[in-house]
């Protein structure tokens, strides 16, 4: 099936510099579509506009006449430990850009864009054994309730125009949930996290960047799971990177050194959690994955050479 074409004349990006927002930057780009960066310092080029720093936020003239915002801000959730003062961080990170977009958003009315809105598939919590539709209640966790909140500024935008939710999954890619993974791997020490058979719902950077594309060009408002559609547990994203990598799957973390190491919620959030989410809402409108396998995934992540020398320096 072949890809609608871009509806799209100008879109603005808000998180542009992280590891989506650059590479949805460059796609929208690449097929000529016109990007307005909102950046928290002095703007460099033409194409960046500050906000954050200032009084007035964000003056929503600057949000006029595009198709879309698209709000991919965000603390990394990798950054461990959560300590309170990080869990604060982390909410304002996600909070108080929403809103200023929300606001901004509001104000123009019904010459509003629409406005795609970050969330993640933390929003669930862990449900174990049960298939995770758009329609499914949250959770109960820390992640749970951060995004309750989160898709809640969104929505602050009105009824006036469209706001869509993007409840992404981790990303398989070097710079995502394979960073961490990738470092015990290539040191031979990875291996089964707790009893390693929690689903871990997951995507690439491809489909994750052509998934926000098709929410714009689709008109898609509401909740949108942005995950793969094969099922995956944990022991199946670490044994697949050590094959790819040539290292040994052999070395259990228990679920108690975890929470120790990590903390509870940090540990439970993003560890530990069960969660069979679902893309119901791409499937239902079209939508293509390209890496829709695991094995493909793995391997458009983790390119032949870097697992070559991998493999090498096991061998030396």
């Amino acid at each position: 099936m072949a890809e609608a074409s871009p509806a799209a004349r100008r879109v603005v990006v808000a998180g542009a510099s992280g590891l989506i927002g650059h590479a949805l930057v460059a796609s929208l780009r690449a097929d000529g579509i016109a990007v307005t960066r909102l950046v928290r310092r002095a703007p460099r080029t033409p194409d960046e506009v500050e906000w954050l720093t200032a009084a007035d936020p964000l003056n929503p003239d600057v949000l006029a006449g595009a198709d879309a915002v698209v709000g991919l801000n965000g603390a990394s959730i990798g950054r461990l430990p959560w300590t309170s003062r990080y869990r604060s961080t982390l909410l304002w990170s996600r909070l108080t850009p929403t809103r200023t977009l929300a606001a901004a958003v509001r104000t123009l009315g019904a010459d509003a864009p629409a406005l795609v809105s970050a969330s993640a598939v933390g929003y669930y919590g862990s449900a174990p054994h049960t298939p995770l539709r758009e329609d499914a209640a949250p959770g109960d966790t820390f992640l749970a309730r951060l995004c309750v909140e989160w898709e809640d500024a969104a929505l602050r935008a009105g009824t006036q125009t469209r706001v869509a939710l993007l409840r992404t999954a981790p990303i398989i890619h070097r710079d995502g949930v394979l960073k961490p993974l990738l470092a015990l791997t290539r040191l031979g020490i990875s291996g089964p996290l707790a009893r390693g058979t929690q689903v871990w719902p997951w995507i690439t950077l491809d489909d994750e960047v052509r998934a926000i594309r098709h929410v714009i060009d689709a008109e898609i408002d509401g909740p949108v799971n942005l995950a793969a559609p094969t099922r995956a547990t944990a022991n199946d994203i670490g044994f697949a990177l050590a094959v790819r990598m040539s290292r040994p799957y052999l070395f259990r973390a228990p679920a108690w050194t975890l929470r120790l190491a990590l903390g509870r919620a940090a540990a439970d959030g993003l560890l530990l959690g069960d969660a069979h989410v679902v893309p119901g809402v791409l499937d239902a409108t079209g939508f293509s994955f390209r890496h829709a396998q695991l094995d493909e995934a793995v391997a458009a992540a983790v390119p032949a050479q870097a697992a070559l020398s991998a493999a090498s320096s096991l061998s030396d």
